[in-house]
C-alpha cells in the first residue's frame, strides 16, 4: 500500500496550529472534513473514537512520531491525512519526547486488512531518518505531498 492510496492531498496541514494531543486530533478530523473526505455529522464522534483509542495507550510511537486512528463505520475506504508541527506536541509518546510528525488514519471496521498495511507503510517509511528529516522541514502541502509521492517510488527505503 503507498500513501498515496489512503492520504487526502487536499487535507494535509504543512503547519499545525494545535499545543495538545486533543486538539491535533481535532484540527486533523477537521482537515478531513473541509476536504470532503468525512461528513460534518461524524465529526465529533470520529474525535471521540480517536481520543478512545489513545486512551488505550499512545500512538505517539517515538522519534517525534504519532500515528492516531481509528476504524469508523462513517467511512467507506481508509482515509489519511498528514500533518507537522515545527514546535512539537506533547502526545505521551513512548519515548518521552514532542512529536512533530502526525499520520492520522480512519477506516472502515470491515477492512482491518487495509489499516494494517497503512501502519506497515507509515512504520517502514518513518524508519528513514532522511524521509523523517525532510518532512519535518516541510513547511508547504506541496512538499509534503512530493515527499509522499516519492517515498511511494522508494526513493528512500532501501
Amino acid at each position: 500500500m503507498k500513501f498515496s492510496d489512503f492520504v487526502s492531498s487536499k487535507s494535509i496541514r504543512a503547519e499545525l496550529d494545535s499545543k495538545d494531543k486533543e486538539s491535533v486530533v481535532t484540527e486533523l478530523v477537521e482537515s478531513l472534513l473541509q476536504a470532503g473526505d468525512i461528513k460534518e455529522a461524524d465529526r465529533d464522534d470520529i474525535i471521540k473514537a480517536i481520543m478512545k483509542r489513545e486512551e488505550l495507550g499512545s500512538t505517539g510511537i517515538g522519534r517525534g512520531v504519532a500515528v492516531p486512528h481509528t476504524k469508523h463505520p462513517s467511512v467507506e475506504k481508509l482515509i489519511g491525512t498528514v500533518g507537522v508541527s515545527s514546535d512539537g506536541v506533547d502526545f505521551d509518546s513512548l519515548d518521552g519526547e514532542s512529536v512533530q510528525l502526525f499520520f492520522l488514519l480512519v477506516s472502515p471496521p470491515d477492512r482491518p486488512g487495509d489499516h494494517l498495511r497503512a501502519l506497515e507503510n507509515i512504520s517502514r517509511q518513518l524508519r528513514d531518518e532522511t524521509f523523517c528529516r525532510f518532512l519535518k522541514q516541510s513547511k508547504t502541502t506541496e512538499d509534503i505531498v512530493q515527499l509522499l509521492e516519492e517515498a511511494d517510488n522508494n526513493q528512500f527505503v532501501s
